[in-house]
């Protein structure tokens, strides 16, 4: 009898296919079969926020300026974003997570890992509750999910990509390494295009070369992430699945259809922004120490500057001065601007207990 090849495997990377262009074709026929990207309007700077398969074909990808997706589709169909429809869908997506297994680690609206070594069917193979999860997202939204079971987070992710869409990919502990052995380096946590580049630049095109290159010349491309990297190239990655990941920082920005002049609406802008941010705090119990905002001025060029200060608050009137304190440190009055974003960071619980530090000693 052979050994089913799924054993060992207990983490899931579950992600949502084209999820907020699936939706829309779901809920409009017409747009079935169809290049679809949801997101803003091209003639005012809008940006791809997600694109469908067919979109993709032709070069359209989230992120990139909708005047651009148009040209490389140009019967492309454009949807405005139905945000409440997208979280609405999340919101069921993750109960059936959760009615499976606790530990559940959200990433996106439309991502996750989970921990499934025990879970509600008392399935002793991850494959199969991956295969019972993408039938019950289905039966539930009619929309379908790609999943990746692996043993550990780094490989899972990569496998729920592997098949797209509506895939599924198991990498048993036994395949692991013959999985590497085919990956780009870009597959690497955290390896953009740029850094992609620098390593290429420098020899290193596979995954595993990362393996093999000589210290200083890997550090000189990543830097302190070195050690990292050579771990996730031998296919390790210890870190767990975290249930209570703890945000970290929440935010807005908005890019303007045509670039900002005047710093009183400058002012404005980010000052609504800083009370948006002081609501959200205020909505989910907490503080913050940590005010940023983020300038991009018309020839690309990006700047953030922070304030942070203790103790902590969430007051309205306090965040907003802050942030708009802060465009004090740019060129905003100089140059034009073409994006704005406000951000709170360094967030505190005040409901959580309370730990005091370990004295200084005094030698």
């Amino acid at each position: 009898m052979t050994a089913d090849l799924s054993a060992g495997c207990h983490v899931l990377h579950v992600d949502m296919d084209a999820f907020f262009a699936s939706v829309e074709q779901r809920d409009n026929p017409s747009l079935r079969g169809k290049p679809v990207a949801v997101g803003g309007d091209p003639n005012k700077r809008g940006v791809v926020a997600a694109a469908s398969y067919e979109a993709r074909v032709f070069g359209v990808r989230s992120a990139i300026p909708m005047a651009r997706a148009v040209r490389l589709c140009p019967h492309l169909l454009i949807v405005r974003p139905d945000f409440h429809k997208y979280k609405t869908a999340s919101d069921t997506v993750f109960e059936i997570f959760r009615s499976v297994t606790p530990l559940v680690e959200p990433m996106s609206l439309d991502e996750a890992y989970l921990d499934v070594t025990e879970n509600a069917w008392g399935e002793p193979l991850g494959k199969s509750v991956a295969l019972r999860i993408k039938a019950a997202i289905r039966e539930a939204t009619g929309l379908t999910a790609s999943a990746g079971v692996a043993p550990n987070k780094f490989l899972a992710k990569i496998a729920s990509g592997w098949k797209k869409p509506d895939g599924l990919t198991v990498i048993a502990p036994e395949r692991v390494e013959r999985f590497l052995q085919k990956l780009p380096v870009d597959a690497l946590w955290g390896v953009g295009p740029v850094t992609a580049a620098r390593l290429r630049e420098r020899g290193i095109e596979r995954l595993v070369d990362v393996r093999t290159a000589e210290e200083h010349v890997l550090r000189d491309a990543v830097g302190s992430w070195t050690e990292w990297l050579r771990q996730l190239a031998n296919g390790i990655d210890d870190r767990e699945v975290e249930p209570n990941h703890e945000r970290k920082s929440s935010g807005s920005e908005n890019t303007y259809a045509q670039d900002l002049t005047d710093i009183n609406e400058i002012r404005q802008e980010v000052d609504a922004m800083a009370r948006d941010a002081a609501e959200w705090l205020e909505e989910h119990a907490l503080l913050c120490r940590t005010v940023t905002i983020k300038v991009r001025y018309s020839d690309f060029t990006t700047i953030t500057r922070s304030h942070t200060r203790t103790p902590a608050s969430r007051d309205g009137e306090d965040i907003a001065q802050r942030a708009v304190k802060l465009l004090d440190r740019t060129d905003a009055a100089a140059r034009a601007v073409r994006l704005l974003g406000v951000s709170v960071h360094n967030l505190e619980d005040p409901s959580a207990p309370f730990e005091a530090e370990e004295p200084l000693l005094p030698f």
